[in-house]
């Protein structure tokens, strides 16, 4: 059930753009509603972009959904945070007057794991996304028919921050739930590659501008 919200319940930018497409951009850990949007821009050029900063808080790092721990998540939270997230896209792109059949997640990180959890806890919401060092933090039962959605999920081979396999195992629960999944493991750490900004860019290329 997506949670009642208003446009003003994330501090958020707004940036129209040329392209019928949306792009949810969603920061990681420490960022803000301004980190990722020279990637955006960067990665979609000409789409409408929403960029919220994310509410929770954990030892005074922003982020979308706080930690029990490192690895361990506390599933009650993961679910209001993604029901609040996913209503709050609901609201806001009703507001602007957007198209809500094309909104499409960039997310890094923290923020790549909670697009994964909206789209597995509130299918339809997001058209899709670019998951940039990801990992599973729900595991719902039964998982959606996300019918074909289009996710990228690219993980680092040396991601000092995440579990080894943990994006291979998201981009996994993904297919499982219906999505077409493309999955690429880049010989990275966790930080943005050239090499991920090439594929991201071609990726999104190819899924805000489909042929006629």
């Amino acid at each position: 059930m997506l949670t009642r919200a208003s446009v003003t319940d994330f501090i958020h930018n707004f940036v129209p753009g040329k392209l019928a497409s949306t792009v949810l951009v969603l920061h990681g850990q420490g960022g803000d509603e301004h980190d990722l949007l020279p990637v955006a821009r960067a990665l979609a050029p000409g789409a409408t972009f929403l960029s919220p900063r994310g509410k929770a808080n954990e030892n005074g790092a922003i982020r979308f959904f706080a930690r029990v721990s490192p690895d361990v998540f506390d599933e009650a939270e993961v679910r209001a945070r993604s029901a609040e997230l996913a209503g709050w896209v609901t609201a806001v792109v009703a507001h602007y007057q957007l198209d809500a059949a094309r909104v499409y997640a960039l997310g890094f990180s923290n923020g790549a794991s909670i697009a994964a959890s909206v789209m597995l806890l509130h299918p339809g919401v997001l058209a899709g996304g670019l998951l940039l060092r990801p990992r599973s933090i729900i595991d719902p039962a039964p998982l959606p028919d996300l019918k074909g959605a289009p996710v990228l999920v690219i993980g680092g081979a040396r991601d000092e921050k995440m579990p080894a396999g943990s994006s291979e195992q998201l981009a996994r629960q993904l297919g499982r739930a219906g999505a077409a999944v493309q999955m690429g493991l880049l010989d990275a750490e966790h930080g943005l590659t050239p090499q991920d900004f090439s594929i991201g860019k071609s990726w999104f290329t190819e899924t805000l501008n489909p042929p006629a």
